[in-house]
């Protein structure tokens, strides 16, 4: 696939050697030409220089043959700026990822009405979630951190009870696998836990929280 990677920072440096590792064909633009030494030297994508709001740097970057743009620049604005141009100039470009760096420019970018992937907020998610309980390994965030999917163990206190029994009160959580020695399925309300079992769970942050509150109740003598 076609990719162009707008801004040649620390993250566009890396996106862009992923994509590369992984067979695409990627090109990178900056409107500094040292941003390009940030590049993991084996990259052989190319490289365009030019004004990242010009749209002679796009076409000569093969926008026209484009499958997707991220534009990860250093600033909120300028990104939606020109995710918001590559949308209503570009329809050929299925998708348009923008990058959010200052969680208080999020809703402004949102009103654009474009995907965005914001690091500091997801960053801040993943802490909260370790400080507070790291016995729930989420492994797959949706968003930014708003829903995201867990792995959890059930401990011997909640041997023969139901799932209906842990998932009982708790909102916005919804089980979406059980794996018993090493097997998955697909449980329901009526499956019976076994100690070690391991749960999958998507929830939102208040879910798994009142998630670890059922699981602490039946952990009490």
């Amino acid at each position: 696939m076609n990719f162009i990677i707008v801004g040649c920072g620390r993250v566009g440096a890396e996106l862009s050697f992923r994509l590369f590792k992984n067979g695409h064909q990627v090109v990178v633009v900056d409107n500094d030409q040292k941003s390009f030494n940030r590049l993991h030297p084996d990259f052989r994508g190319r490289t365009v220089e030019g004004e990242v709001l010009s749209s002679d740097a796009l076409e000569r970057a093969g926008i026209n043959k484009a499958d997707g743009v991220a534009v990860v620049t250093n600033s909120d604005t300028m990104n939606a700026v020109i995710g918001h141009a590559i949308r209503v100039h570009y329809p050929n470009v299925k998708q348009v990822i923008v990058r959010n760096y200052d969680p208080a420019m999020r809703e402004m970018l949102e009103a654009f009405g474009l995907q965005l992937v914001s690091s500091t907020a997801w960053g801040a998610e993943r802490v909260q979630e370790l400080l507070i309980d790291p016995s729930f390994r989420a492994v797959f965030s949706a968003g930014n951190g708003e829903v995201e999917v867990y792995e959890m163990y059930i401990p011997p206190k909640w041997d023969g009870l139901t799932i209906s029994n842990l998932l009982d009160g708790c909102n916005d959580t919804i089980c979406a696998a059980l794996t018993r020695a090493g097997r998955a399925e697909l449980p329901t309300q009526n499956t019976i836990l076994k100690s070690g079992d391991v749960l999958t769970v998507s929830a939102t942050l208040e879910g798994v929280r009142s998630l670890r509150a059922k699981l602490q109740e039946g952990k009490e003598e």
